[in-house]
């Protein structure tokens, strides 16, 4: 965690309002994003359960990696709105063209510089459970494997693996996309329609075991 995020944590624990504001701004975004992964459209509504536990539960945070923390929330919050709702959604989400994905030799250290966003998330969509929750919590929500193993009650080696297999995963769908888009140029043809994606399925809760 930053030391700007360290300092807010404090006074936000404090009772300061701005601290708690720039929280806020700084985790919304990528929790955000890791929830439509989860929930698909019920993001929101679990965004805000998860914050007003945050809000509650803040003076009690006694340390650590502040990021970890608050996804482990949302997370939580995820999987009570899923066994709700008796049903695993799926979000569909259009396939748009990944530029600049890591390759196989890369690790997952370097996923959030290399990754985009909106289309990391439609690649990322196609990925077995396992691996595409390791790959959000490493390069959507920029945690390290031994924080996002404890999210996931994972050893950090095993979340390191799942994320590396994504990528690699991502790298085939990638070139195998780039393919079909050259040979339909080649046609004169026109692209498929990106409305016709893959979806994520919400990844089933992890085991302690790895």
């Amino acid at each position: 965690m930053t030391g700007e995020l360290t300092e807010a944590v404090s006074a936000a624990q404090a009772g300061d309002e701005d601290a708690f504001r720039l929280l806020y701004r700084s985790l919304q975004p990528g929790l955000l994003r890791y929830l439509t992964a989860l929930v698909g459209a019920d993001a929101e509504d679990v965004a805000s359960e998860t914050w007003l536990q945050i809000s509650r539960d803040l003076p009690s945070f006694t340390g650590g990696e502040f990021r970890a923390w608050t996804v482990t929330i949302a997370r939580n919050r995820a999987m009570d709105h899923l066994r709700r709702l008796r049903r695993r959604p799926s979000l569909p989400v259009p396939v748009h063209a990944l530029v600049d994905l890591a390759s196989e030799a890369d690790t997952a250290e370097g996923a959030s510089e290399t990754i985009g966003t909106e289309a990391a998330l439609a690649l990322i969509a196609t990925l077995p459970p396992r691996e595409a929750e390791a790959v959000l919590l490493r390069a959507v929500i920029g945690l390290d494997a031994g924080s996002a193993g404890r999210v996931l009650g994972r050893r950090a080696g095993a979340v390191r693996t799942a994320a590396h297999r994504g990528l690699r995963r991502l790298a085939a769908l990638l070139e195998r996309q780039n393919a079909v888009e050259s040979s339909v140029r080649l046609d004169g043809g026109s692209p498929p329609r990106a409305g016709g994606g893959p979806s994520l399925r919400a990844p089933h809760a992890e085991p302690a075991d790895g």
